[in-house]
């Protein structure tokens, strides 16, 4: 199990002030790309825990703002190059 929930990675990035570019080029880290995968397949099999379907559930909801982050950063920089 998971020290720290996976969606860490991204509160921990987004509270170092990053550059726009910085913002577009960020990936969770292999482990948090592991950990997510082991969560869906156990979700798909229908053994998750509680707290397993939150840190899923957490996750999820984190990657979706840091698209949209992601989507904004890009339309800022497009913004800057016309």
């Amino acid at each position: 199990m998971a020290t720290n929930p996976t969606y860490f990675e991204i509160i921990d990035f987004i509270f170092e002030n990053k550059s726009l570019e910085q913002i577009i080029e960020f990936h969770p880290s292999e482990a948090a790309q592991s950990r997510v995968e082991e969560l869906i397949v156990k979700e798909q099999e229908r053994t998750l825990t509680e707290q397993e379907r939150l840190e899923l559930e957490d996750y999820i909801q984190f990657d979706h703002i840091m698209t949209l982050m992601k989507a904004r950063a890009a339309q800022v920089l497009a913004s800057r190059a016309s």
